[in-house]
């Protein structure tokens, strides 16, 4: 990784020296060839405003960019005054700024001057070619002031995106996409104020400047006010009021962010979930409000004790969960087990009723792998982490390992009738859905004994294999029972089964681990499936054995008026579409299936079915 840092330093630094060679060779060769001696106390003006404006940026919410209103200036000044003008006032501002921030780096003031002085030089020379006219304001200018600004923008976003690509982990498509949507709406403001600022100066430059200069001081001093009114407000929405960590809410959105980067970089980042012991009991026994100070004070030690890149938060009641980017599940692992140990030995009142004497937690750490789709699979299996280290006496932390969920947890009863009743809907509504779950279900039990899955995997597939077409009760019977072919619409609403069966298992906390089965069944391996189009190993393990089920079935199901497969003939299509469909590997163990299991289909249906060997 070293090595690796270091080539991508040097290519910074290669790139960085070419835009400034660039940047200062366009700056000369320009500014000797249109030089004429500037009026110096409209260039002071103008200075001075550019400076002010650069201290004076406007704060916008939520991230807290800045929009320096500098560019606007420049534009101005080249649209009414030219090149050289501009590049004057370019020059000096620079030198002056570079000696007020004397902190910064020298080659990073001269990289910023060349930037704008190519942004400048390329604006110009698209307003001139564009048929624009120096000096007015007018309706036969505007497609001009258009590409010249258009321009500016590009080679803004061009310039800027390079040096982060090259800086950065993220892939180009992302840099630029999020710095167009950024920045358009700042340089289209940009081009409205230029233009507002020629029409001021058209009719009294020096006051023109003033004016504009003014309002947009008090502009940057009103956005300041109300971008801290909105950090206020919007800190109250993300932070517990009781502990003063985040909430739960503001957690799991800032889980989904780290595991997009965790996925982009393939850097680890791991998870953990703390569930005080018998906290019930001290609360019994003390009452609630000599409760909330313990949960105040195991907020505080928890907030202290949390490293600059971890993230902690109150999850809920007694439970807390901490953010660990950059942590493997070791390293994860032994943070909060220290931290256990440091709560055990700090003593607060009344915790001498506690079975063990002490404020004791129990916890569960896992690290998130890319064959987890959701966080809330990553949340479930932290939180199975913590329910294990109970098990184990309390006052103890669990790294997540499949083996030790329990096996009866397998077909939950209360989790297995919940699943029965929501099926048992399409007996009235679509029999041969309601059939087809329960032969895929059929299916997964056979696949995941071939291929020894886990305890809590099998739970998984099995369970999802039941409930995965759940989202089609919301499509019209008329639409979900026509015999003939479906039309684009019908079939776009049909495709919308797996969001609307997300929506459903979603409400549902205990079910939340199925949620990538009956959200991502029909994504195909090779990128061309729905609803995301997610490919290869993106797609979680089990849902690349789901969709190999469910497609088998499908193809072997048998309904009045459509052609049905055999099951050799399904076979044959399977080998067929292994490497585009489906997962080649996972195509060969489950064919290994029905030819070991030719009875399988028959658990569900009467028809007599010969297998091909």
């Amino acid at each position: 990784m070293k090595g690796i840092f270091q080539k991508n330093s040097q290519v910074v630094s290669v790139y960085i020296l070419l835009a400034s060679i660039a940047g200062t060779t366009l700056f000369t060769t320009q500014y000797l060839l249109t030089f004429t001696p500037p009026n110096w106390s409209l260039a002071f003006t103008f200075i001075v405003a550019i400076l002010l404006l650069n201290h004076y940026t406007i704060l916008l919410p939520p991230s807290g960019n800045s929009l320096s209103m500098d560019s606007s200036i420049y534009l101005a000044v080249l649209f009414v005054l030219g090149l050289n003008v501009t590049l004057t006032i370019l020059l000096a501002t620079s030198i002056i700024y570079a000696m007020y921030k004397r902190s910064v780096v020298w080659w990073k003031h001269l990289f910023n001057f060349s930037i704008y002085t190519i942004m400048i030089i390329g604006a110009y020379e698209i307003f001139l070619i564009s048929g624009g006219n120096l000096g007015t304001l007018s309706f036969s200018n505007g497609t001009s002031y258009i590409l010249s600004l258009s321009v500016y923008f590009v080679l803004n976003v061009l310039l800027i995106g390079i040096f982060f690509l090259l800086t950065a982990t993220e892939n180009l498509l992302t840099i630029f996409r999020g710095m167009f949507k950024e920045t358009i709406s700042s340089y289209f403001i940009t081009l409205v104020l230029s233009l507002i600022l020629v029409l001021l100066m058209q009719q009294e430059i020096i006051l023109g400047v003033l004016l504009f200069t003014s309002v947009a001081v008090l502009l940057s001093m009103s956005f300041k006010q109300y971008f801290e009114l909105y950090l206020e407000v919007s800190q109250k929405a993300d932070v517990d009021h009781l502990t003063e960590l985040y909430n739960h809410g503001y957690f799991k959105s800032l889980l989904e962010e780290e595991i997009k980067t965790a996925r982009a970089t393939g850097q680890p980042i791991s998870v953990g979930l703390i569930d005080l012991d018998d906290f019930k009991k001290y609360n019994d026994q003390h009452g609630h409000l000599q409760g909330d100070k313990l949960l105040k004070h195991f907020g505080a030690e928890l907030k202290k004790n949390a490293s600059d890149t971890s993230t902690a938060a109150r999850y809920g009641g007694e439970e807390f969960a901490i953010l660990m980017p950059g942590k493997t599940e070791l390293e994860a692992y032994h943070f909060v087990n220290q931290l256990r140990k440091k709560v055990n030995d700090i003593y607060f009142e009344g915790v001498e009723v506690l079975p063990h004497g002490c404020l004791s937690f129990s916890a569960g750490v896992i690290q998130f792998n890319k064959d987890m789709f959701h966080t809330s699979e990553v949340l479930e299996k932290a939180d199975q982490a913590m329910y294990y280290a109970k098990t184990k006496g309390k006052n103890n932390v669990c790294i997540y390992k499949a083996e030790n969920v329990a096996k009866e947890t397998v077909y939950n009863k209360n989790e297995m009738e919940l699943l029965e009743q929501q099926l048992k809907i399409f007996l009235y509504k679509d029999v041969y859905t309601y059939r087809h779950s329960r032969r895929v279900y059929e299916y997964a039990i056979e696949f995941s004994a071939k291929l020894n899955l886990n305890a809590n995997d099998e739970k998984t597939l099995v369970m999802g294999a039941l409930i995965h077409d759940i989202g089609k009760l919301e499509i019209p019977r008329d639409v979900i029972n026509k015999e003939g072919k479906l039309t684009k619409d019908e079939w776009a609403m049909v495709q919308k089964h797996v969001i609307w069966g997300r929506e459903i298992v979603a409400t549902n906390r205990e079910l939340h681990y199925l949620l990538p089965l009956v959200e991502l069944h029909h994504e195909r391996y090779d990128g061309k499936g729905y609803p995301y189009g997610l490919s290869g190993q993106e797609i979680p393990r089990l849902v690349r054995m789901l969709t190999i089920i469910d497609s088998f079935d499908a193809m072997t199901t048998e309904r009045p008026y459509q052609t049905t497969k055999s099951f050799s003939e399904a076979i044959i299509e399977l080998e067929k579409c292994a490497g585009t469909q489906f997962d080649p590997e996972l195509v060969e163990r489950f064919i290994e299936v029905i030819k070991e299991n030719p009875t399988l289909y028959e658990k569900a249906t009467d028809t007599t079915v010969h297998i091909g060997m």
